[in-house]
């Protein structure tokens, strides 16, 4: 009996000590919070230049936190941001598993000021190197990236701090650079059992606009839905990338959600929806007319495991009519990066891609109508570590296809004699016919066969053979770019160079080359005009030096002949400064004579002539880089401008 009572004695001291700790901590809470947070705060002012001062911390219970008066001030910078009043009413049960979860939240007087005069920003703390102490680790213990961990978490702090219910009132993030500025201003943002809408009013120097912002957040299960649209029936525009980017941006609606789940392997999965309405978008390096789409969605299910990033092909792209599951994998390994994407499109109306194609991307093919049926494949497969392994394929296949009407531009205009414009950087230097009406025109049998062989082997030696494109010489050309991480080669055919100048010389952008790709397929596929006129047109178009275009214009500029009377030397260099004629004086040395390594390209060319039974054998053994330069162009080697570059008056 007695051990039992000094057991009970025991417990009841034991639990007497427990609960005058815990009364202790309770009372001393606010002082523990206040000594937490001022050492946090004390660490991140040395680190980035900051003074950090609020007037009051404290905490009401256990699970309610006020902070009210806090101010944030770079050193010698304007300041950042201030904070009237929030308070805070946390997951008490999760606050103990080190865990933050927000149930409520109400805050007032917001300001978050982003300020720029000339080169000092009050932000530019944000951009520091961290000091070298800091992020110095050895090769052995410098940390593996995990993809998956760093979204969870990052996904998991985004959630918790977003509460159920709460209210923000007077919210302002303004961003001002010298005398432009943006404001973002939410006179009140209400949440009520995990839905919340707000106003939003965007000022920009003199522009206003008033959005609605509305949805539903639910965290336990990590789920968000998120619409945006303008309040005054306008569109809704983009701030701030007009004056940085030279872009422009609007919209009608915007929609998203997310959703996430964590796999078995602690594989995060993503899924939900984007959906935009009315998209408008405008910059000179896409097109020179506005961009238009309709109707826009993307249902997108993403895999995130330890390495890598996966759009899995279950995701469905929606394009105006159009509706495809493309692929695409990043993935990191050994600090080596490898890219995956594809697209495999079955049998569909030829018409939906034409009728789906953004306005004022397209401007050639805007009003095109055809028939038929197309099918498309796509894989591109990038292994930084190992280059030479890259992978492209691409193909649009057809199935009874046909060309009913054209729209914007006959396709087939280069079948009959046309009239051509030359431009430089978007400025029209030359126009001329093309056929028997311009003196200069040079029907294609009264050009030397080894002109013409010679200029096709250095080009596009398979011109006659392919339907417009050449695979193998794209990927070759992407893994040269990749390598020396620049645009250096281009891989392009003749047919390519010729749908360039013909329909698509004035605008240089992005997605011109998606437009020439599509206006090749359509003149190759549909045999819209002959091998040989294309050919024919391409010597009579392509520039030969200094505003100087066309072969019979090249003839007489270099050598005084006519194209007819070219021998093989002057062929092979006319060949050679095709894709440099504004830099054909860099092939002469300063006697005037052709440089020494001219050499390998003239070997190269006789051997392929040879080949092709243009000329033989010992003729190609004999070939030297060596011509006599008798026209015009002999001025411009000597530092002269060329008196063959101003356009008579028939051809202006």
């Amino acid at each position: 009996m007695k051990k039992n009572s000094k057991k009970h004695i025991l417990l009841l001291s034991a639990s007497g000590v427990l609960l005058i700790c815990l009364i202790s901590l309770y009372l001393s809470r606010n002082a523990l919070l206040r000594s937490i947070v001022d050492k946090r705060t004390s660490h991140i002012e040395q680190t980035h230049g900051l003074r950090i001062h609020y007037d009051n911390l404290e905490m009401n219970g256990l699970n309610e936190i006020i902070l009210e008066g806090l101010s944030v001030v770079p050193e010698q910078r304007d300041t950042l941001l201030t904070l009237t009043s929030i308070r805070v009413k946390l997951n008490f049960w999760k606050l103990l598993s080190r865990k933050i979860k927000i149930r409520y939240v109400a805050a007032d007087g917001i300001t978050l000021a982003f300020t720029k005069r000339d080169s000092v920003a009050n932000y530019d703390f944000l951009f520091r190197k961290k000091p070298e102490y800091l992020t110095r680790t050895s090769p052995q213990t410098a940390p593996q990236t995990n993809y998956a961990e760093r979204i969870n978490k990052i996904l998991n702090l985004c959630y918790g701090f977003m509460p159920e219910n709460g209210q923000l009132n007077n919210i302002c993030i303004t961003e001002r650079k010298n005398n432009n500025f943006v404001s973002l201003t939410l006179p009140s943002f209400i949440i009520k059992e995990n839905h919340f809408q707000s106003v939003i009013t965007i000022q920009e120097d003199s522009l206003a606009q008033h959005w609605i912002a509305n949805g539903e957040l639910h965290q336990h299960y990590n789920s968000l839905k998120a619409t945006l649209y303008s309040s005054d029936s306008l569109k809704v525009s983009i701030p701030y990338i007009t004056r940085s980017y030279g872009a422009k941006i609007t919209f009608d609606t915007l929609s998203y959600s997310l959703t996430k789940e964590i796999g078995s392997s602690k594989q995060v999965y993503l899924k939900g929806k984007a959906r935009v309405n009315g998209l408008d978008v405008f910059h000179k390096a896409l097109s020179p007319e506005i961009i238009h789409l309709d109707r826009g969605q993307l249902c997108y299910e993403m895999n995130i495991n330890g390495h890598s990033f996966e759009l899995d092909s279950t995701t469905i792209v929606d394009f105006n009519k159009l509706q495809f599951h493309p692929y695409l994998r990043v993935e990191k390994e050994k600090g080596n990066w490898h890219f995956t994407a594809a697209v495999n499109k079955s049998w569909f109306p030829a018409d939906d891609l034409f009728n789906s194609l953004p306005k004022g991307l397209f401007s050639n093919l805007e009003g095109i109508k055809t028939s038929g049926e197309l099918a498309y494949h796509f894989l591109l497969d990038i292994d930084f570590a190992q280059l030479d392994s890259l992978k492209l394929e691409s193909e649009l296949k057809e199935k009874d296809f046909h060309i009913i009407s054209y729209g914007a531009t006959s396709l087939s205009k280069m079948s009959d004699e046309f009239i051509y414009t030359a431009y430089e950087n978007g400025v029209p230097v030359r126009t001329f016919p093309i056929g028997p009406s311009c003196k200069h025109f040079t029907p294609l049998d009264s050009i030397s066969p080894i002109l013409r062989m010679s200029v096709m082997q250095s080009e596009d030696g398979a011109f006659f053979y392919h339907r417009g494109f050449l695979p193998d010489a794209l990927r070759e050309a992407l893994i040269y770019d990749l390598q020396v991480k620049r645009f250096a080669r281009g891989g392009s055919t003749i047919t390519m160079q010729l749908v360039k100048n013909v329909f698509l010389n004035r605008n240089k952008n992005f997605a011109r080359k998606l437009e020439e790709a599509l206006i090749v397929w359509l003149i190759e596929n549909e045999r819209l005009t002959s091998k040989e006129r294309m050919y024919e047109v391409y010597l009579n178009i392509v520039e030969w030096g200094p505003l100087v275009y066309g072969i019979q214009e090249a003839s007489a500029y270099y050598f005084k002949k006519r194209p007819s009377q070219l021998t093989t030397e002057e062929s092979i260099f006319l060949a050679s400064i095709i894709p440099k004629p504004k830099h054909f004086r860099s092939s002469f040395a300063e006697s005037g004579q052709l440089k020494e390594n001219m050499e390998g390209y003239y070997k190269l060319i006789a051997k392929r002539l040879a080949q092709q039974g243009v000329i033989s054998e010992i003729e190609a053994d004999s070939i030297r880089p060596e011509i006599q330069v008798t026209g015009d162009a002999r001025n411009s080697l000597a530092g002269e401008k060329p008196e063959s570059s101003s356009p008579t008056a028939e051809e202006q």
